[in-house]
């Protein structure tokens, strides 16, 4: 099965656990909302990241004057799903996501994420045991002796990047290569692999790091697997909301996240901190051409699958929506000078 089918299953899912929940009863579309469900990629055990968010999510009450509730998500089809029924009004998405929310939940990008390490972007990578001898090479071999950890059907780094960049142009499919596959969220994988219940696993450069700032337990935690692949440079996330928001709390939550970190002073130096134990470390303004890339990724995976698959009419439309995607991105490239991310 493939990662997007699979994704298509969980979305399914997803709506049949949203569908009989009324969307909020304050809930007007262009109405100031009486609080703002703000939803965040549940990367990690929902209580370790609400440690690190909480004084943030209290900054951003402070400053929007509307009272700021968190809404981790089990899985990120769930945060697409919520902001579709009206559950959340704004939220810190992945790429993937992002593109799901824009497409099906009316959602609208109107900021990112820049890296703490001056490092604008990051990657997917596939870790190992740091003390098993497992290369690529066996991972590549396809021979059902590995039990492999992927990510969540809707995380870039997780499930897209390594599809796109690794797996499908080699004629993978993890179902087929693996003894088992498991697909659970970074901070599970990095464990699993970390305790040798598999032996590979998709993660990000970001968690990794992540685990060096936290105390003795991260770091041997991250010593504890070995890097054996990194994909090309990924964008930094999108922050998102509803286009339908009232225009003045949209405004306030664009001035929150726009100055949050910056400038001088103990303040923002507090801000800094605070943002880095995230790896993040600002934000700057964006739009949903910030996607593009994400969605080129898609079309690129749909059409090597489409080829594999030798079925000429559906090459020729997983090739039409690609080249789409490309001038579109070709297009806001030329005219901005900057890339699209």
């Amino acid at each position: 099965m493939s990662a997007h089918r699979f994704a298509g299953r969980l979305l399914v899912a997803a709506f049949i656990a949203l569908a009989g929940c009324e969307k909020k009863p304050d809930v007007v579309p262009g109405a100031p909302p009486k609080v703002i469900n703000f939803s965040i990629l549940a990367v990690e055990n929902s209580n370790t990241l609400n440690v690190f968010w909480q004084p943030i999510i209290a900054d951003m009450e402070k400053q929007v004057g509307i009272p700021v509730k968190p809404f981790y998500g089990s899985n990120y089809t769930i945060l697409v799903e919520a902001m579709r029924f009206g559950q959340t009004d704004a939220g810190w998405f992945s790429n993937m996501t992002g593109v799901e929310a824009v497409r099906r939940a009316g959602g609208e990008v109107f900021a990112r994420t820049i890296d703490s390490q001056g490092d604008d972007g990051y990657k997917s990578v596939l870790i190992v045991p740091a003390s098993s001898a497992t290369t690529l090479e066996d991972v590549l071999k396809c021979d059902k002796s590995l039990n492999f950890g992927i990510g969540d059907p809707l995380s870039t780094s997780g499930t897209l990047a390594p599809m796109t960049y690794l797996f499908t142009p080699q004629g993978i499919r993890p179902s087929d290569c693996f003894k088992t596959v498991r697909s659970a969220q970074h901070g599970p994988n990095l464990l699993a692999v970390s305790k040798g219940v598999l032996d590979v696993a998709t993660g990000n450069s970001t968690n990794l790091r992540l685990q060096l700032i936290r105390g003795p337990e991260g770091v041997a935690l991250a010593r504890s697997v070995r890097v054996i692949w990194e994909s090309p440079r990924l964008p930094e996330d999108p922050i998102i909301w509803r286009k339908t928001l009232d225009p003045v709390v949209k405004e306030k939550l664009r001035r929150f996240f726009l100055t949050y970190g910056q400038g001088n002073g103990p303040e923002a130096e507090r801000q800094r901190k605070l943002l880095a134990s995230i790896s993040i470390g600002g934000f700057r303004p964006a739009d949903n051409n910030h996607l593009l890339p994400a969605r080129e990724m898609e079309a690129m995976e749909a059409l090597q699958l489409a080829r594999r698959g030798g079925n000429q009419a559906k090459i020729a439309a997983a090739q039409k929506a690609f080249d789409t995607v490309r001038t579109e991105r070709a297009v806001v490239e030329a005219r901005t000078g900057q890339p699209a991310s």
